[in-house]
């Protein structure tokens, strides 16, 4: 994604707030940017908003943003707690990074008549939304079309249900192409999640200007065919992405010789 100075991060479920250090530590480096004084009191007050559903990941992030030297302990807070679905903020940003919880359904518990706990799916009826679904995965999509500004770009980590998901998803799928521009998706490999077999991609995409025919072409970069399985004997690491950064980066995506990589109209 390659971040900008002075520009705005988001992560509507930030966990430990991983995604937002990572776009932190990428600004602060001289190699990338000299951040002078004003540039750098942004980063540190303004540049990173997160939500987080968990109360005590949601401590967690604070603290980890804290000791990062992001946000200021009397001021205004920079992660907020509770379930971001729920409504549009009203803020916009320039990027949005996040990683989904995985689990198709949204589901809320109660306590029935017979006092016992019942769980319900939950659907979320709000007005910015293309369609209504309890696949959370579906609705963080929703959510974070609504979150960027115009031409803000996203980078999200979503599992192969939300590629091929039929009913709500294929709405989902059409309105995000028709309304951003899906430039590119990234085939993760297997075993780099907790959840074993879980399959992953990263689907990148940018705010279109209109509402209709954004996305022109599809840009696929399969990291997954003949790769190790990896886990804790075989971590994934920066070098195994070298390849696909190449790629994704080049002037002409056409002119790239690598069998990995191939585009859909």
């Amino acid at each position: 994604i390659r971040p900008e100075p002075m520009k705005t991060v988001a992560d509507p479920c930030c966990g430990s707030g991983g995604f937002l250090l990572a776009a932190q530590s990428y600004l602060a480096d001289p190699k990338h940017y000299n951040l002078d004084r004003e540039k750098k009191e942004f980063l540190k007050k303004e540049a990173f908003r997160g939500w987080e559903i968990v109360p005590t990941t949601f401590k967690m992030s604070l603290m980890n943003l804290y000791l990062h030297n992001i946000g200021d302990l009397y001021g205004q807070v920079p992660i907020t707690l509770g379930d971001a679905l729920l409504t549009d903020p009203g803020e916009r940003f320039d990027y949005v990074l996040t990683n989904p919880p995985f689990g198709k359904k949204s589901a809320l518990t109660f306590t029935n008549e017979e006092g016992e706990q019942e769980e319900e799916d939950l659907v979320y009826n709000r007005q910015d939304f293309w369609t209504t679904s309890s696949n959370k995965q579906l609705n963080f999509l929703q959510h974070i079309n609504t979150l960027l500004k115009a031409t803000g770009k996203a980078a999200v980590v979503v599992p192969d249900n939300v590629l091929f998901a039929d009913g709500d998803g294929e709405k989902i799928r059409c309105d995000l192409m028709d309304k951003c521009d899906l430039h590119t998706i990234l085939r993760l490999p297997t075993g780099i999640f907790y959840a074993q077999g879980v399959k992953t991609n990263v689907l990148f995409f940018t705010r279109g200007k209109g509402d209709k025919g954004n996305t022109k072409e599809v840009w696929f970069y399969d990291l997954r065919t003949n790769m190790p399985s990896f886990g804790k004997t075989t971590p994934l690491k920066t070098e195994h992405f070298a390849d696909f950064e190449k790629a994704y980066e080049a002037e002409d995506r056409h002119a790239v010789q690598d069998d990995r990589w191939s585009v859909f109209t």
